[in-house]
């Protein structure tokens, strides 16, 4: 991944997603990590714990499960708040769900989540 990557935030979540179903969660999260730092204010925890939900996935792709769930209840908590009205279609329930699923129960292998709802992929 370039060190100076700049999407708008629908062209990286597309991007994060094509790389979580790559079983890249890693890169996913430089993208991600990228809009978080470039967001605004009151975006900007949001991105962060996508972020953060991609570095869990990271760590429970590389057997640290006391990482991975530690991450990912962070991730949970700071992406909660935004619930009820996420931006950009994001799954914001669904990511809050499965990420505490995960930090209960880690899982081995590529492990599938959706960034965005699926209506909103049917939008386009």
């Amino acid at each position: 991944m370039p060190d100076d990557i700049d999407m708008p935030p629908q062209e990286a979540l597309a991007e994060a997603q094509r790389l979580l179903d790559a079983d890249r969660p890693f890169h996913a999260h430089e993208v991600l990590e990228a809009v978080w730092k470039a967001a605004s204010e009151p975006e900007r925890e949001l991105w962060r714990g996508l972020a953060q939900v991609a570095v869990g996935v990271t760590h429970l792709r590389r057997g640290n499960a006391r990482g991975a769930e530690a991450l990912l209840n962070r991730a949970a908590e700071r992406i909660v708040p935004y619930q009820d009205a996420p931006p950009y279609g994001i799954d914001v329930r669904g990511i809050v769900q499965r990420a505490r699923g995960l930090a209960k129960e880690p899982q081995d292998g590529p492990i599938a989540l959706r960034l965005t709802s699926p209506d909103t992929e049917q939008r386009g």
